[in-house]
């Protein structure tokens, strides 16, 4: 373990440079991806496109800076896997002067991305359990099991902020709300680094507001939204959780690259935000600067631009930062300063992870799905199940005599998954062929709904019909489905996705959708067994968002599950049956119609329904809904600080909340703020506190939130950070669409805010439950 402070390192980095040829810093700036399947299928953009670069196994005389997914890539033994990147290691330092080891990364957007490893729920799962320890804690655990076999560097958590829930990589993102956002991310980053890995956060930034909800999609964003709503998570996480790393995006915002943006990655990351860590390229994003977004003539002239914008490294491998930085240095296009800086930070971040000292051995043995992070996986599943609806058929009462269970996702151990688990990465399918979906090799136990519904019903006779899959049915497959639930005394019809990458999922990396309506045939499914007149409930399992039909109106329940991983299965059973509460709220809007505008909570009163437009965006179930199984009564709610404050003070507010139910439940308080009158046009309301009470019957507990003034600053009409005089409103609620009480407040005076130094975060204080 390196015992070098901050200082030493930075100053051990900077000598060691000084020393350096020109080939040894380009090596520092570059990666090498081994292993990679051939037949796998794209698990980057355009990677068969892609030349892989000049680091290679016989190059690595000069050094290297990052391994790619040494585990991520194809199938590995976890011990062997340990013991052949530790070897490598070995050769990487012996093979060099200076002895200095590779950074391994690797993916961990829903759990470790290797074969074996705990299958966590996916990011919109995250958001949908409100619960910033419970995310700590399973960073943290992810963190451990992806050190113990030599990974340094995490690539995760995406901090996206949903614009339009039709865009694929909506299931790896928190939700649509910046602060829920910023709160779970900076929880993630602090977690993933206190087990010792560098957490990389992206996709720097405004990634998910691309036009037409398109991966890779431009970017038209105003530079206000951008700051308030986009930058914000990344500042959280920043400033507040001390992320180390930082990855851009592949798109353009208003023209400008992201790994071309010198205003981006310099100004306001390290400038005004102090950012101190490294800059890692996305995946050929260097390359895609030439050859996607035409702003440079090769790929020295890419280089160039992304070594001067602030990116470090290039990854997955040397197709800029290798041979065509090093011959633009040596002719004088690039300056050799702007490379030292670079390679400064990298070797002072390799310091501070031990990677010149000497190398721990690799562990004879390896379990990466060891019995605290299954119980992790289990809790996490468990609260992001949200109850949508239900006319008290949930929790079922009685065991039914007959149940039907239907649908594509009810027998499908993949559709729990992500696409950035390890078996839907790498899942081959070609939908160009029409066959169905092949099985996967999950590498874990994962249950499926039926099964898990047939075993905590055991006295019942389960019927299952699959009703299609989940790009097709046949009119025989929905009629035969909608006819078992007839016979049945409940049906459960599971609906939802199958994710993957590029086209071969319905949701994930480059599977963007052109509606709101569940994939293939499945609201007609959906409807047939609605018409069959049994009571239904209905069994969301998606990485986005779909319209539900006449679901909303016809169904016994509805609940929702975001790809809720390898204990999915058990906490949706689990809720149906009643041996679990569901605690889940949503962290993105349910549309109310297959065609619904691309629309948020987040939004300025223009935006939403109006008489000037006969296009309503309103959504069916909004932002934060969620049901419980037990019934919260609110006092009345307080304004603690007074009825005004200055520019720099702090608003507190408190809220007490009983369960007057007869079961255990969890109530969801969130706070939102409202400006009425602001020099610039404001969101109706948005996210700035939330508290989870989990309450047992006739418990209470009291919410107090300290809200600094500065959540209330906006981007002025000069341009900078401004916290306005006049009044606010805080309003106390269970949902964006479900306010419970609304306090005003003065601001009896103006500020203007220095880069870097805005309040972000809310104090939250949850007083002793008493009976």
């Amino acid at each position: 373990m390196h015992t070098d402070t901050p200082v030493e390192a930075a100053e051990r980095a900077a000598g060691l440079v000084k020393r350096m040829t020109l080939e040894e810093k380009c090596a520092q700036l570059s990666s090498l991806w081994r292993g990679v399947e051939a037949d796998a299928g794209d698990m980057a953009p355009h990677q068969s496109e892609q030349t892989g670069g000049t680091a290679a196994d016989d190059g690595l005389a000069h050094g290297l800076g990052q391994l790619t997914r040494p585990f991520g890539s194809a199938r590995v033994d976890p011990a062997a896997g340990a013991a052949r990147l530790a070897d490598l290691q070995q050769r990487i330092r012996s093979g060099s002067r200076f002895g200095i080891a590779a950074l391994a990364h690797d993916e961990c957007l829903a759990g470790f991305m290797a074969y074996g490893a705990t299958a966590f729920p996916t990011a919109l799962a995250w958001g949908a359990t409100f619960d910033p320890a419970l995310v700590e804690a399973m960073a943290r655990q992810i963190g451990d099991t992806m050190r113990a076999v030599g990974i340094h560097q995490g690539l995760a958590p995406v901090l996206d902020v949903v614009a339009d829930s039709r865009w694929g990589r909506t299931e790896e993102t928190i939700g649509e709300d910046p602060y829920l956002t910023g709160v779970l991310g900076t929880a993630y980053v602090a977690g993933l680094q206190d087990a010792g890995l560098v957490a990389t956060v992206k996709h720097f930034a405004g990634y998910s507001a691309s036009h037409a909800a398109r991966n890779f999609g431009p970017v038209y964003l105003g530079p206000r939204q951008f700051a308030e709503t986009y930058l914000t998570p990344f500042e959280m996480a920043v400033r507040l959780g001390r992320a180390k790393s930082v990855m851009p995006s592949y798109a353009a915002n208003d023209g400008v690259p992201s790994h071309a943006n010198v205003r981006l990655l310099t100004g306001i990351l390290r400038e005004e935000w102090g950012f101190e860590g490294t800059v890692v390229g996305d995946y050929f994003a260097v390359n895609f600067l030439n050859s996607l977004h035409g702003v440079a003539g090769d790929r020295s002239e890419a280089a160039a631009l992304a070594l001067g914008a602030g990116v470090d490294v290039e990854l997955p491998g040397a197709d800029c930062f290798g041979e065509p930085l090093r011959d633009a240095v040596a002719d004088g296009r690039v300056e050799e300063k702007a490379l030292d800086r670079a390679v400064e930070r990298v070797l002072t971040q390799k310091i501070e992870l031990g990677l010149l000292d000497e190398l721990p051995e690799a562990p004879t043995e390896v379990d990466l799905d060891p019995p605290q992070a299954r119980a992790l996986a289990a809790e996490a599943a468990r609260k992001s199940i949200v109850l949508l609806a239900n006319d008290g058929t949930l929790p079922l009462a009685a065991a039914p005599a007959r149940v039907a269970v239907v649908g594509p996702v009810a027998n499908d151990r993949a559709a729990m998954l992500g696409c950035y688990s390890f078996p839907n990465h790498h899942m081959r399918y070609d939908p160009a062929s029409g066959e169905r979906y092949p099985e996967v090799d999950t590498g874990v136990a994962i249950a499926t709904v039926l099964e898990k519904i047939t075993a905590d019903l055991p006295g019942t006779a389960v019927e299952h019909v699959p009703g299609g899959w989940v790009l097709e049915a046949t009119d025989a497959e929905i009629t035969a489905a909608a006819n078992a639930a007839a016979a049945a005394d409940l049906a459960i019809v599971a609906v939802g996705d199958r994710s993957s990458l590029f086209g071969r999922g319905t949701s994930g990396e480059g599977c963007d959708a052109p509606d709101h309506a569940l994939p293939g045939r499945q609201a007609d499914l959906l409807e047939a067994v609605l018409d069959s007149g049994t009571p239904t409930v209905v069994v969301v399992v998606s990485g986005r968002p779909y319209a539900l039909g006449t679901a909303p109106e016809r169904a016994a329940a509805i609940l929702q599950a975001f790809l809720p991983g390898e204990e999915g299965a058990a906490a949706v059973s689990a809720v149906i049956t009643g041996a679990a509460a569901p605690e889940g709220r949503l962290p993105v809007g349910v549309p109310a119609r297959r065609d619904s505008p691309p629309a948020t909570y987040l939004a300025p009163q223009l935006a939403r329904r109006s008489e000037v437009s006969s296009n309503d965006p309103t959504a069916r179930y909004a932002f934060g809904h969620g049901l419980t199984y037990t019934e919260f009564t609110w006092d009345e709610a307080e304004l603690v600080s007074g009825p005004e404050t200055g520019p720099e003070g702090a608003i507190e507010v408190a809220v007490r909340v009983t369960n007057t139910g007869d079961r255990e439940g969890t109530e969801v308080v969130q706070l939102y703020l409202h400006d009425p009158v602001a020099s610039t046009v404001r969101p109706v309301q948005r996210l700035v506190g939330f508290a989870r009470l989990p309450l047992a019957p006739g418990e209470s507990a009291r919410a107090r939130f300290a809200v600094p003034v500065d959540l209330a600053a906006l981007i002025g009409l000069d341009g900078e950070w401004t916290v306005e005089s006049g009044a606010l409103e805080l309003r106390l609620g269970r949902s964006a669409a479900d306010i419970e009480a609304a306090l005003g407040v003065q601001v009896t005076g103006a500020r203007r805010l220095e880069p870097g130094t805005r309040a972000l975060a809310t104090q939250v204080t949850v007083e002793s439950a008493v009976r």
